[in-house]
């Protein structure tokens, strides 16, 4: 919809079909401005319908079914919910959302491909890295043909090594990526949704019940010269560096997916030897 407004022909040959533009009488007309505006709204609401899911979902955060089954009538909700794999009370027990009733019973098509109906007091949209047999769950849902507004199946993952060294702190694997400017990375950083602060684009999450915070170094605010992306670093609420043995694994895997991100806008030289 893209907050656009269209018109259709009501007669003639051309009876029905969109027309390429607005006619200039409609265009200023108060009713063709109330609908502009109108479909502006869905968009910022579709979007911040696929906003809080995606919250949900990073932070695993149990969700009242409820609620779910509440907000399920509207499209925009609907759009974000739909297919996602949801875990009830049995967390060894996956399926894809495929609809809510008003009684608060959701319906989940099961990893045999029946459809059930569960009525928990709350359900959980697990973060991928915390999902049982992944792969086999990818493999299901390309069968089923799933596709996801929210992203969580096919999201990017990445799981801690059990080699790290006891007092290490930082992850050094996306440093020295090159950008031509500090603008330039710290827009790349927004544009993929990350904050940035001071010198740091940031990612905000909670694991395991407690909250912390992913940063990758990009380079002083007012810098006006090339940067290189600095190390990736985990803290918790009160600023402390946390050990990497620490990390959680959903903090670790979000944090390597921000490093990753950013890491792959970087110049690359040109040429044969490059």
């Amino acid at each position: 919809m893209e907050g656009r407004v269209a018109a259709r022909a009501t007669s003639g040959r051309s009876a029905g079909r969109q027309l390429k533009s607005l006619p200039r009488a409609l265009k200023d007309h108060p009713e063709v401005d109330r609908l502009r505006r109108f479909a502006e709204w869905l968009d910022r609401h579709a979007a911040a319908c696929v906003a809080q899911v995606d919250a949900w979902m990073v932070s695993s955060l149990p969700v009242p079914t409820g609620l779910l089954a509440r907000v399920w009538p509207d499209e925009a909700w609907q759009s974000a919910l739909r297919d996602l794999a949801v875990v009830g009370d049995d967390p060894d027990e996956v399926g894809f959302l495929r609809g809510a009733t008003d009684s608060g019973e959701l319906r989940i098509v099961n990893l045999d491909g029946e459809t059930v109906r569960l009525s928990p007091r709350t359900v959980t949209l697990p973060h991928p890295v915390l999902l049982p047999d992944l792969d086999d769950l990818r493999e299901f849902a390309a069968e089923l043909g799933i596709v996801q507004r929210v992203e969580q199946i096919h999201r990017a993952i990445w799981r801690r090594p059990d080699d790290l060294a006891a007092k290490a702190t930082q992850v050094r694997e996306f440093t020295g990526g090159s950008f031509r400017s500090r603008f330039a990375l710290a827009a790349r950083a927004s544009s993929l949704g990350y904050r940035v602060s001071g010198g740091y684009a940031t990612a905000r999450v909670r694991d395991g019940g407690h909250t912390v915070e992913a940063s990758v170094w990009i380079g002083e605010p007012y810098w006006d010269g090339d940067v290189e992306l600095g190390n990736l670093t985990w803290h918790d609420p009160d600023g402390r560096a946390l050990p990497l043995r620490e990390v959680g694994p959903v903090a670790w895997s979000e944090g390597m997916r921000m490093a990753a991100a950013l890491y792959a806008g970087r110049e690359i030289e040109g040429g044969k030897d490059a």
